[in-house]
C-alpha cells in the first residue's frame, strides 16, 4: 500500500472514530510505527489532524475547540436521546427529589425527554439549571417546578456563568445532577474548553449527591483545556460506547459506574 491511501485510510478512521493510536495503525495496516509516526505528521502539517502522545486526534478536539450551539444541536442528536433516556433510569419510580440539569445539548436532551419519565415513573421533582435553553424546554412542565439560576449568559452555550452563578450553586445541594463536558479520560478526568464553564461545572459536582454524566462517544477520551473534576468526583458515566480500555480501567478504578445507551 502506498502512503497515500493510508494516509486517506488514516484520514477516514478519524472521521470515525476521532482519534487514532500508532500502535493499533501499525497492527492494521501491516508496517512499523516509525512509518505510521511519519504518515501523521505528514498529515498534520496539512492541517489533517492533531498529533497527541501515542497517536492524533481530529482538529476539533485542540484544547480550545468548542462548537457553536447550534452545530451541536445537530450532532449526533440520536445518540444523545438515547443517553438521555437511559440517564432518566436513575429517576425511578414516584420520585420526588431535586434535580440539577448543567449546560449542554446531551443534557438539553435529558431535559426534553424528562416530562414523559415523570408521567410514566409518577414522580415529581424540583429542577434547577443555569441553562436558558433548558429552562425553556422545562417552563410550565407538569410535575416539575423549575427555578433558573442567573449570571453572564455565554453567547457559546446559552447558560449563565460567572462568581454569582457559582455562588448560587454552591448554596444549593440536589440530589441528583445531569452534567455535561466537553471531554473525559483517564488522565486529565472531565473538561471543558472555557474556565468559567469550568467552575460552574465544578460547583455542580461538589453541590450533588448524585452525578451522573451524560456523553456521547465523541467526549470519550478527549481532553480539553481546563479539568473540573475528576473521575472519581462522578457516580454514573452515561454513554453510547464503551470506553477504551485505558479509560475502562481507570473509571473501574474510581467506582464509576458506566452505562450505555
Amino acid at each position: 500500500m502506498y502512503a497515500m491511501e493510508r494516509q486517506q485510510l488514516i484520514g477516514r478512521l478519524l472521521l470515525d472514530e476521532g482519534r487514532v493510536s500508532v500502535v493499533d495503525l501499525a497492527r492494521r495496516f501491516e508496517v512499523t510505527t516509525e512509518t505510521v509516526r511519519r504518515d501523521l505528521d505528514q498529515l498534520e502539517r496539512v492541517g489533517a489532524l492533531r498529533r497527541v502522545h501515542g497517536g492524533a486526534v481530529t482538529r476539533d478536539r485542540d484544547s480550545m475547540a468548542e462548537p457553536t450551539l447550534a452545530e451541536r444541536s445537530t450532532r449526533r442528536s440520536d445518540a444523545k436521546a438515547a443517553i438521555a433516556r437511559r440517564a432518566l433510569e436513575v429517576v425511578g419510580d414516584r420520585f420526588r427529589g431535586s434535580l440539577y440539569l448543567d449546560a449542554g445539548t446531551t443534557t438539553h436532551a435529558v431535559a426534553a425527554l424528562l416530562p414523559e419519565r415523570l408521567i410514566i415513573s409518577g414522580g415529581q421533582v424540583e429542577v434547577v439549571t443555569h441553562a436558558m435553553t433548558l429552562a425553556h424546554t422545562l417552563a410550565g412542565a407538569a410535575d416539575a417546578s423549575l427555578t433558573v439560576i442567573g449570571g453572564r449568559v455565554r453567547d457559546a452555550t446559552a447558560a449563565a456563568v460567572g462568581a454569582e452563578t457559582v455562588r448560587a450553586i454552591e448554596r444549593l445541594r440536589p440530589d441528583v445532577a445531569f452534567l455535561g463536558t466537553n471531554g473525559i479520560s483517564a488522565a486529565f478526568g472531565l473538561s471543558t474548553p472555557d474556565p468559567e464553564e469550568a467552575a460552574v461545572k465544578t460547583a455542580i459536582v461538589h453541590a450533588a449527591r448524585r452525578v451522573v454524566v451524560v456523553a456521547d462517544a465523541d467526549k470519550l477520551g478527549a481532553e480539553l483545556l481546563v479539568s473540573f473534576a475528576p473521575l472519581d468526583a462522578i457516580d454514573v458515566l452515561v454513554t453510547d460506547a464503551a470506553p477504551d480500555a485505558e479509560l475502562a480501567d481507570a473509571l473501574s478504578d474510581a467506582e464509576v459506574e458506566v452505562w450505555l445507551a
